[in-house]
């Protein structure tokens, strides 16, 4: 099953409050953010096989509402979509997403 038709069975978000707290503190992301950025197009998710050793993750790059690109590491667990990391994007995936954006 590709990673869109996944996201499209998710129902909502699970938090794990260390997870939302680590996100604010070290990066400045809210969990209101984080959640925008799954409506949001473009909107690149690919698999994460390196992390996935116990459950399947991904990363996906992507904006928020004010157009503040993230990377998010996340897995889906009971049709939740469950974030474990968000950050500012790199030079590297900002240039990645640039030619996303300009399709």
């Amino acid at each position: 099953m590709n990673n869109y038709k996944i996201l499209q069975k998710c129902v909502g978000f699970e938090w794990d409050q260390h997870n939302a707290k680590k996100n604010w503190e070290k990066h400045k992301v809210t969990p209101a953010e984080c959640e925008q950025f799954f409506f949001n197009r473009p909107l690149i998710v690919i698999d994460d096989t390196k992390h996935s050793q116990s459950e399947r993750r991904f990363y996906a790059l992507g904006k928020t509402d004010l157009r503040r690109r993230l990377f998010i590491a996340f897995t889906i667990r009971n049709n939740s979509i469950r974030i474990i990391s968000a950050r500012n994007m790199n030079k590297k995936e900002k240039r990645s997403y640039e030619k996303h954006e300009e399709k």
